[in-house]
């Protein structure tokens, strides 16, 4: 029954594309839409989940992302030092900065000073040099996005870039995740990073932490705020909460959530109305069918059948249409870094793909189960 069922499918050629043309439409729609989403939100935590040395993050009470940064003190950092169940405590200062080199671009970068003697918050991904030769004089270490923007040719270290007015030597090339912004993203030690803004009277943005061996990091988090009255995440809830503040203060959440919500209706709506067509054009093959007994269940997996050979052919027909799309996007500049499909997207749009395959074999089904061989064949 289940080979008449596809031949029954494939019988109407010009149907049988359609529907899996509809279906893989729906796919592509979807998982693009997810992905991209899933990417912008993926940069907007990128510079935080980078730093893997810190066990909490130190802020201003009023910080409710990562961008969104309220200084702190010498004082501040020295009274989390001092607090029971500290390991180490590192400050992190995060800014913006023109950046020039000689014969190349000017840009605005996003500056980060870290701490001089432990380097903590470099990027761990080097391409060329090691992030202890931050340690020579006005040594800075450049993304690889930002350093082809900023200069041409092979990329090679010992080049100077002025920042602010400033002078830094190129003194490594680091492959970090990108930001939310395309800014480049400069990687200075501390004190440098201070003489580049100017000395501000308030020169940490971030305080990172790091728990002493069986220490409890959400009561050693809560001793810190108890004693010094500032904000303390971890990396995962300080990430967590950057991505939920662009999702409720930005169109972004809602935007994308139309438009998968639009592929998921039109998906339904059009493999749904063609499939119920397909159905009533071969009422009279399903007739004849329940004429010489088969039942009406046998008749319902049939139409399963169907929308399962659809609904798998079409699915795998638009995500690699999607993985495709994505795959050239990646080609074409290292400003698309980041967007790919992940095993969530693949499986969610999946899931939906087949509530859609249910709902149009179900009003199938229910179509069927009304069928009286014989006013079909009177008709």
């Amino acid at each position: 029954m289940y080979l008449i069922a596809i031949k029954m499918l494939m019988g109407d050629t010009a149907k049988y594309i359609a529907l899996v043309l509809g279906v893989a439409f729906s796919t592509m729609l979807m998982s693009n839409q997810a992905t991209i989403f899933a990417g912008i939100m993926e940069r907007a935590a990128n510079q935080i989940s980078e730093v893997r040395e810190a066990d909490l993050w130190v802020m201003d009470k009023r910080v409710r992302y990562f961008e969104e940064t309220e200084q702190l003190t010498q004082t501040q950092l020295w009274r989390v030092r001092g607090i029971e169940g500290v390991r180490w405590a590192v400050p992190l200062f995060k800014g913006l900065a023109m950046a020039h080199a000689p014969g190349g671009g000017l840009r605005q970068v996003h500056l980060m000073g870290v701490d001089d003697a432990t380097l903590t918050g470099v990027c761990p991904e080097m391409v060329i040099g090691s992030k202890e030769d931050l340690k020579i004089p006005d040594g800075v270490i450049i993304d690889r996005a930002g350093y082809r923007f900023l200069f041409s040719g092979t990329p090679k270290l010992g080049g100077t870039i002025e920042i602010n007015e400033h002078r830094g030597v190129i003194a490594g090339i680091c492959d970090a995740a990108p930001p939310f912004t395309t800014f480049p993203l400069i990687f200075a030690k501390y004190s440098d990073a201070e003489r580049y803004v100017g000395n501000p009277r308030k020169p940490i943005t971030f305080i990172l932490v790091a728990a002493e061996p069986n220490v409890d990091q959400s009561s050693l988090a809560n001793r810190i705020e108890a004693t010094t009255g500032l904000q303390v995440l971890g990396w995962k809830d300080f990430a967590s909460q950057t991505i939920w503040y662009y999702v409720h203060n930005t169109g972004l959440g809602v935007n994308f959530a139309v438009t998968v919500i639009l592929g998921f209706i039109i998906g339904a709506v059009v493999v749904g109305q063609m499939f119920h067509i397909f159905v009533l054009e071969n009422l009279r093959h399903f007739a004849t069918l329940k004429a010489v007994g088969i039942s009406n269940g046998t008749m319902s997996r049939m139409i399963l059948v169907q929308g399962l050979v659809v609904g798998a052919i079409g699915y795998n027909l638009g995500m690699a249409v999607s993985a495709e799309f994505f795959a050239f996007v990646r080609s074409l500049g290292m400003d698309f870094r980041g967007f790919y499909l992940s095993w969530q997207v693949m499986v969610s749009t999946g899931v939906a793909i087949a509530l859609i395959m249910l709902l149009a074999t179900g009003l199938s089904i229910r179509r069927l189960s009304k069928i009286d061989p014989v006013s079909v064949f009177k008709s």
